[in-house]
């Protein structure tokens, strides 16, 4: 659940807002009954608001009757300066880390105390993964989330260890000391892994995109089958993700 509440006296903007704050990686398509109880809305508000969303481009209705983000939303993101300039930079070396591992690749950056996917290139060959651009998963049970986590502050840990670690799957790490160890790895290695602890069947390898400055930009992840020798792969992430830091401010 959402865990929003129909609060009295809230403008039409935030009712709207939390309308489309309904929808994330995990819930990409959802009924109106399924926005209602997320939001906490009435069920005629919701209707009239998805109406509203509709009409002008933020939501559109799938043939099965529920709904999802629309493009003008994704256009309208696309234009932020700092997404914009990361994938400029990012896209060529993506371009050559996919064509020699013909792997699934993710680029990602921080959206409160989750990873945001900004670009993805995938293939027909590659494990299929839930992950589409837009998107958002958890810092604490992928590659690129390991990634950002570690070379963030620890306040960001600390939030992200008192709002949860949920169990994704069996793998996944939901103890704050073994999440600890992980990220001190991470920062000591230079890159991060998933072990089957987001989907099962799909493990990852995630460098940072450090700035000048040394802080956190982004994360590159390559998202693989679980048989594939994700540690075979990550000189070639790590390699990649330095080749965009040098054209990151």
């Amino acid at each position: 659940m959402a865990g929003r509440t129909n609060t009295p006296g809230q403008s039409v903007s935030r009712r709207l807002l939390t309308v489309l704050d309904c929808f994330d990686v995990a819930h990409p398509a959802l009924t109106l009954t399924e926005v209602a109880g997320r939001s906490g809305l009435p069920l005629s508000t919701a209707r009239r608001l998805i109406a509203e969303l509709r009409e002008w481009g933020g939501l559109e209705r799938l043939d099965d009757g529920r709904y999802r983000i629309g493009i003008r939303l994704w256009t309208i993101g696309s234009l932020a300066p700092q997404q914009r300039g990361l994938r400029e930079a990012a896209l060529p070396h993506m371009h050559d880390l996919f064509q020699a591992t013909q792997e699934n690749l993710q680029l990602a950056v921080l959206e409160g105390t989750r990873a945001l996917c900004i670009e993805k290139l995938s293939s027909t060959r590659a494990v299929p993964t839930r992950t589409e651009v837009g998107g958002r998963l958890p810092l604490h049970a992928t590659g690129v989330g390991k990634a950002l986590l570690a070379f963030s502050g620890r306040g960001l840990l600390r939030e992200v260890v008192d709002a949860g670690l949920p169990r994704m799957t069996p793998h996944t790490i939901t103890q704050p000391g073994r999440l600890a160890a992980a990220l001190a790895e991470v920062r000591r290695a230079g890159v991060g892994y998933s072990y089957e602890e987001m989907t099962l069947g799909a493990v990852s390898v995630a460098a940072p995109v450090l700035g000048v400055d040394g802080r956190i930009r982004a994360a590159l992840g390559i998202v693989a089958h679980s048989r594939a020798a994700v540690d075979r792969l990550a000189p070639a992430v790590r390699t990649a993700a330095l080749g965009i830091a040098r054209w990151v401010e």
